[in-house]
Formats: C-alpha cells, structure tokens, sequence
C-alpha cells in the first residue's frame, strides 16, 4: 500500500497519473479503503482503491 496515500485527505489537491498522464485531481472523499477523486479536467470523478493507487504528488502551501 502506498503510505502516502492513507494519509490523503478529502480536501486535498493531488497530482496522479491517470491513463499515463499526470493529472491534478482534487479528493472529493477519502476512507481507508477508497478515494473518490475529482481531476480537473472536466472528467467524470472516479472511485479509486487506495492500494490501486499509483504515485501521489500533494499540492501543500507549507514551505
């Protein structure tokens, strides 16, 4: 499982690779299990498995 995604939260903003392209998604719902992301890019939001989950890039305003 990848660690980074069990601490994804609904709200955060995300860049994934989603059909070999990177895309930013923003996470409509998280659980232990599954995310529901939104990307942005006038797609439909999908469910995603966390453990199905590729690498994960968190868009954060820390410094």
């Amino acid at each position: 499982m990848n660690g980074l995604a069990t601490r994804l939260r609904t709200g955060d903003v995300i860049e994934v690779d989603i059909e070999n392209d990177g895309v930013s998604a923003l996470v409509l719902l998280a659980t232990d299990e599954f995310l529901i992301l939104d990307p942005c890019d006038d797609r439909t939001p999908i469910v995603v498995r966390v453990e199905d989950l590729g690498p994960v890039r968190v868009f954060t305003d820390h410094q």
